[in-house]
Parts: C-alpha cells; structure tokens; sequence
C-alpha cells in the first residue's frame, strides 16, 4: 500500500488516471465504481458492460456519473471514452478489445463467460483484475498460463478472502515464520440454504439472491479458500474441510484445534471455521529458531507452536483499487497460482435428484461445491462446482453425493470445459476429460 499510493499520486500528477473497465454491473460493481470514482483520482472507470444495459447506466448514476453513454459498437464505445464520457454497453467484448482501456476488472462470477471475456482482454493486451472467484478456482491455473502467453497480468483482487489471505500470508512468511493454516472465518454454514431461504437477506442489502446463497452454503468460500491453496500449495486434510466447525474462543487461541504434526506431514492446510467474532482470516505459523520464540512470546503471541496472524475484516470493493495498480503499474498478481490445480471444488448433491434433470448454477437449489484436493478430485472424476450449470444427469442422484463427469450430459461447445481438460493435460498430463469432451460431442 505505501508503495500504491506514493505510485498513484504520481500518476495523477502526469494526468494519466488508470482507465478501467468492469464487466457486470452488479452489487460489486456499484460499490467499486463509487470507490473510483469518488475516492480513487488516479483512477477512472471508463465503462461498464451487463446484459441488461440500464443497469450499468443506474451504477454510473449511483456514483455521482450523471449521462452516461449507450453504446453498441466498438467505434461508439471508443469515441465515448475519448471524450471524457462514461459507456454503458451490453457487449462486454467491446470493453476487452477497447485500446482506451488499460484493465478489465471481471465481476460476473459466471466461468464460461468470464472465461470468454478474460482471454479476449488477454488478446487485446489488456491485464484483468478478478472478482469472480469461480473461473478462477476452476480454471485459474489455465488462464494463467495464457496470461504470460500475452504478457499480461491475470490477478485476484485485494479485499476479497483470497487477497486479504494472501496479502497476510506473504506477510508472515517475510517476518520468517513457517505459514501452516491458511484460514478464513463465516458467520453461517448451511448447504442446504437456496435462493428462497436467502431471499430476505439479500433483498435487504440489495444483493443477488443467488450469490448470498453461495456465502450460505458454503460453495463461495469453497472456491475461495481453493484460490488461496492453489497459491501456496497448501492443501485440505479432507473434503469440505472443516465442514461448519464452530470456534468461538480467542483467536490468539485458534491454534490448539489443529494437530500440528498432521498438519506438518501435510505441508500446510486450507480451512475455515464458523465463528470466531472480529476475525475474517487467519493465518497460524511457526517459527523454528528458539531465539524467536522467546521474542514472540514477549510480544505477547503465546508460546507456539503455532502463532496467530489475523485480519478482523475484509473491505472488498474498497480495495480493489489496490490489486488495480498493482497489475498496471507494478506487474503484481495478487495470489496466483505457482502451477497446477492443488484443490479444486466438486459439485454435490443439495437434494435429491432425479434422471433427466438440468442441473441449475451454484448459488441454487440442487448443488453445493467442496473443496477437495485434486488428487481425489481427478480419481473420482468428479464434476465442478463451477461447470454444473445445464449439465443433464444421466441417473438419479442422493442427497449429499458427488456428481462426477460420469453422471452428466454436458453441455455442448463450452470454452470453460476445453480449458479445464487443456489444464489438465498441461500440468498433470491427464487426458481423461479430452476423452470425456470427445464423448460429449
């Protein structure tokens, strides 16, 4: 941050505001935009691109940007940009291939179109800051690799668990300490929650029903915390990690519920706990040097063996800005991944479901997704979470059960699933879902 801010002064100062494009007008992006707009001047939202036109024009308005432009061709998007004037369009692919765009900030949270829209931007030269957790967890060690194809940046994005995770992760390596548990911190867990029972919480803070479901039942932060493992290499100690387990004490405390040779066996774990009040994330560490440890312990961290580093909140769009300019001017990608897929998320069965069914997105009725080391994932074939969504089941399936690829007609033609069998095949030499998509068509 106190290399952010110094960076971005000097970059109001020559006039030259970094210009950004978002793509989805929803809850985060009227938040984000307002930040830009009223508390970011060496920023500029340039334009914004929904299916539904009129709200990207509604979010303009919320943030005090008063005769926004609708705009339906390149030419159009551009010359509006040019002269100073917000665009609204319902192309988001106008705003990827725009020369007057120097970043996209991607917040559908839907993979096979954002997947489409970050590797247009990636054509175009343009870095994109990732507000959808989904196409980064599912496909997010892919993406990658075409990012450095056209030397570009792909980032998650500060504010969000994974930044707030990482940004403390990378802390708490640079003072020294072995990081062990990666953690994050939920007010609810309940994966039988849907759009219905959600709907309430949702209308009141203006949010999508759809999404708040995903914080309910535990799928968001599944793809969450599997950003993080990717990241770091760190894994889960089994599927769904700790599945809702409450912790409510002290967080200098959190420690003592973990086995620490367990955990050393493994190398380090992803978790969350339910609970655990003024506390979003954590992370718990060790220090091998005994000198250390008799000064952490005068600092008033505990005798070990795992210290506690948090973090009491998350801000989200507040500081999105900052994974901005850290993609634009210093070429830093917040938590990406150091190779491969290390965990991933499965789809499992929300209830009962019968043979010939269409498979609704997560965030829905009929599936929750779970973390699960990719290992298991690949040997039990199991579906995404991220790619469920109009996938035809072939059988009937049980509540609770994991779907696998075995159990489903997927769609046709999607870019998502030929990404994510690439990405298999390029970092463990599987071709097991080439086949399955061959099978498909």
């Amino acid at each position: 941050m106190y290399l952010i801010d110094t960076a971005l002064k000097q970059r109001q100062a020559e006039g030259r505001p970094i210009r950004v494009g978002i793509v989805g007008a929803g809850f985060m992006c009227q938040g984000l935009t307002n930040q830009i707009t009223n508390s970011v001047p060496a920023m500029r939202v340039v334009a914004i691109s929904n299916r539904k036109v009129n709200r990207a024009v509604d979010v303009f308005r919320y943030s005090g940007r008063e005769n926004p432009a609708i705009v339906e061709t390149q030419r159009k998007l551009d010359e509006a940009i040019e002269a100073g004037i917000p665009a609204a369009t319902e192309d988001a692919m106008l705003l990827a291939r725009s020369p007057h765009i120097d970043v996209i900030v991607e917040v559908t949270g839907a993979v096979e179109f954002g997947a489409r829209v970050i590797l247009e931007a990636f054509k175009h030269g343009k870095d994109v800051v990732l507000m959808n957790a989904e196409v980064d967890a599912t496909i997010g060690p892919i993406l990658q690799v075409y990012a450095k194809k056209y030397n570009v940046v792909l980032s998650a994005c500060d504010g969000d668990e994974p930044g707030v995770q990482m940004n403390l992760y990378r802390w708490v390596v640079g003072l020294g300490l072995i990081p062990r548990v990666i953690g994050n911190v939920k007010g609810l867990q309940d994966p039988y929650r849907n759009p219905t029972t959600q709907k309430g919480f949702a209308e009141r803070w203006g949010q999508n029903a759809a999404m708040v479901t995903s914080f309910a039942d535990g799928s968001k932060i599944s793809f969450e915390q599997t950003i993080v493992a990717n990241a770091t290499g760190f894994k889960v100690k089994s599927r769904g990690m700790s599945r809702g387990l409450e912790y409510r004490g002290d967080i200098m405390q959190i420690g003592k519920i973990y086995d620490i040779d367990e955990i050393r066996e493994i190398g380090g774990i992803i978790d969350y706990v339910v609970g655990t009040p003024l506390t979003k994330v954590y992370v718990l560490a060790e220090h091998t040097d005994l000198k250390q440890q008799h000064y952490l312990n005068l600092y008033k961290m505990g005798e070990g063996p795992l210290y506690s580093f948090f973090v009491p909140y998350h801000l989200v769009h507040f500081e999105v800005p900052n994974a901005i300019a850290r993609a634009v001017l210093f070429r830093d990608s917040l938590a990406p991944p150091l190779a491969g897929p290390v965990v991933e998320v499965c789809a499992v069965a929300k209830q009962d479901l019968k043979t010939g069914a269409e498979l609704d997105g997560y965030g829905m009725y009929m599936t929750y997704g779970e973390a699960v080391n990719v290992d298991e994932m690949s040997r039990g074939r199991y579906l995404p979470e991220g790619l469920v969504e109009g996938c035809k089941l072939k059988r009937d399936i049980q509540k609770d059960e994991v779907l696998t690829y075995d159990d489903v007609i997927l769609p046709p033609d999607r870019l998502a699933d030929r990404l994510r069998a690439e990405q298999y095949r390029h970092f463990r030499g599987e071709t097991w879902l080439d086949d399955r998509l061959k099978i498909a068509a």
